[in-house]
């Protein structure tokens, strides 16, 4: 009878354990599944994208430029509307993990972030990334949660001034929106905190109004060269120029954005002005160029490197100069005309912990003064 007792109970066992294997497994394959159909949807919209590059290619092997409607069609699902508990403004899809490019003052202080796709799909944001010196912010969603179509990135250093370009956004918080216009200039800045200078900006003329900021910038092969940021208005609105950071700084600063959530500039620590006729004569120079050095801050990279400033102050134009400091005229062996040029070959080109080489005149001598860059400080 113990006999039979204990076959039944190693039966019922042998059941009960083959009921929870068969549930764990059938679970497994059900969430294996589950991951694959993602994955798998994932890829056919890779796919698509891809498909529409090649269709693209084809198109420009007869053709120099794409039509306009071809090019809004192109980047039309990759912009969003973004609301905050603060401003509106744009926004576009930088790759297939959810990250969304826009400007920071679109997002600046906002608690709340929502975005709205074009096919009406609205969703949560939150920040990952900010540069208030580049006006550049990186926010993400949870691509779970949407179809994601990433933009091309187009080379902004291959600009030229009259090449057509369009600005794609929400204008006024009209969604899908897209203006033409032409690459007016180039190497233009703002302002940005602390008194320093957004550098390499792109001049348009494509009407670029309040809540177009943070949206595409896009040449006539589909690829966005820029960040549309800014206007020069006295009304707030378009008023025939418009600005936008450039791919060139995107590709420069968002991998840092989406890994570290900031991005590190190269900090010399110098302010002054850039050599005029006056202060050439007064200084004795025999070129009108190069940047005076009126003040240095306090141990900057400056300050270790024991760059000078004047020690007299002369009247020009109504206004009081420190004169007699050190004259920067070059950088790593090229030509500093003024401010910008030091700035831009520094942005483009150095990382905080390098080591350039300036070529100054201190008291009518030239001379080559190495400097270990820093990091800007936090505005």
């Amino acid at each position: 009878m113990n006999t039979w007792k204990y076959i039944s109970l190693t039966l019922v066992m042998l059941i009960a354990t083959s009921t929870v294997l068969f549930a764990y497994s059938y679970l497994n394959i059900t969430s294996q599944l589950s991951n694959l159909q993602n994955e798998l949807s994932n890829i056919e919209n890779q796919l698509s994208h891809m498909n529409n590059k090649i269709q693209i290619l084809e198109y420009l092997n007869t053709t120099a430029y794409l039509p306009l409607p071809q090019i809004f069609n192109m980047v039309e699902n990759s912009v969003v509307l973004i609301t905050t508990n603060l401003a509106q403004g744009s926004g576009f899809v930088y790759d297939y993990a959810g990250h969304i490019v826009t400007n920071y003052h679109v997002i600046e202080g906002a608690t709340t972030i929502q975005l709205t796709f074009v096919d009406g799909n609205v969703t949560d944001a939150i920040v990952v990334g900010e540069d208030p010196y580049s006006d550049l912010a990186v926010i993400k969603v949870n691509p779970e949660t949407t179809t994601l179509y990433p933009v091309v990135l187009g080379s902004s250093s291959n600009l030229t001034v009259g090449e057509p370009v369009v600005a794609v956004g929400n204008p006024f918080g009209l969604s899908d929106t897209m203006t033409a216009g032409i690459v007016s200039q180039l190497g233009r800045d703002l302002s940005a905190p602390g008194g320093y200078l957004i550098v390499d900006v792109i001049q348009v003329d494509a009407a670029i109004n309040p809540g177009n900021s943070g949206g595409p910038l896009v040449n006539m092969n589909g690829e966005v060269v820029g960040v549309n940021t800014a206007i020069i208005s006295g009304s707030g609105t378009f008023a025939g120029v418009g600005f936008a950071i450039p791919s060139d700084t995107i590709k420069r600063e968002v991998p840092s954005l989406i890994q570290t959530g900031t991005y590190g500039h190269p900090w010399i620590g110098i302010s002054g002005l850039d050599v005029t006729l006056d202060i050439a004569r007064e200084m004795g120079l025999e070129k009108v160029q190069g940047f005076l050095i009126v003040d240095v801050s306090q141990g900057s990279p400056a300050d270790e490197a024991g760059l000078r400033i004047g020690d007299r102050t002369i009247i020009i134009e109504g206004q009081e100069v420190k004169i007699g400091g050190d004259v920067i005229m070059g950088v790593d062996g090229l030509s500093v005309r003024n401010l910008n040029d030091l700035v831009v070959y520094v942005e483009r080109n150095r990382h905080p912990g390098d080591t350039i080489f300036l070529k100054i005149i201190r008291e009518g001598e030239e001379m080559t003064q190495s400097l270990v860059l820093g990091e800007r400080p936090p505005p």
